[in-house]
């Protein structure tokens, strides 16, 4: 089974928002296991230039940009990691 990668962008000092979206982010790896991995970035790190960031949090799942300005709610987040898992 492939891996999927979720980048929760964030500021730094982590905002309230912020905090929350990468604590669902953890959730859903918890519940997929070795299949997903996390990372909390820096919303003002030359990797988010690369994904035009102007708003926090971002989540970015396998390249793609899925959520902006607000946490994205843990069965949301399952249903775009169980989609990408899927796809071969």
């Amino acid at each position: 089974m492939k891996e999927v990668s979720i980048k929760v962008f964030g500021t730094e000092p982590p905002c309230a928002k912020c905090n929350k979206a990468y604590k669902i982010a953890t959730e859903v790896q918890k519940d997929f296991k070795d299949h997903v991995k996390v990372e909390k970035v820096n919303a003002m790190s030359e990797e988010g230039d690369k994904y035009g960031i102007m708003m926090t949090p971002t989540i970015v799942v396998n390249e793609n940009v899925v959520c902006v300005g607000r946490e994205m709610p843990k069965n949301e987040l399952e249903k775009i990691v169980k989609r990408e898992l899927e796809v071969e």
